[in-house]
């Protein structure tokens, strides 16, 4: 279980950015524990809720169908104003980015079949620029 780096959102491969989706959904769901995300019960909820609409936003630029919005309606049913805010801005720092990045590009390495080139390329092409 992970939540990637917020601005990698774009650059997931369609097996990751569908699994971001799902585990989201066991997040709202569960209030799932994972030693990967537990960092994100020390934010207000308004950075999940930030984060999952990018998620949405990036699944539905893709057209990618999200069919059920129960589990998250619910978890977020308390939150009445969001503050707009960089979601989980201490942790999905730059140390953070270079860990999803190397787990990014062993999957196109070992050669994940729905990795396109170009996304990995853009992807490198980011990364760079950040470091």
């Amino acid at each position: 279980m992970r939540l990637w780096h917020t601005d990698l959102i774009e650059f997931l491969p369609r097996g990751q950015l569908l699994s971001q989706w799902r585990e989201l959904n066991s997040i709202f769901a569960k209030e799932d524990q994972h030693i990967l995300i537990n960092y994100i019960y020390e934010y207000p909820k308004d950075d999940l809720y930030i984060y999952t609409e990018k998620v949405m936003a990036e699944m539905t630029k893709r057209g990618y169908k999200i069919r059920a919005f129960d589990k998250m309606n619910n978890y977020f049913s308390d939150l009445v104003e969001v503050e707009e805010v960089t979601p989980y801005e201490h942790h999905h720092n730059k140390e953070y980015l270079e860990i999803c990045f190397y787990n990014l590009k062993e999957k196109f390495i070992r050669g994940q079949k729905d990795y396109e080139e170009l996304r990995y390329k853009e992807l490198c092409d980011y990364v760079e620029s950040r470091f």
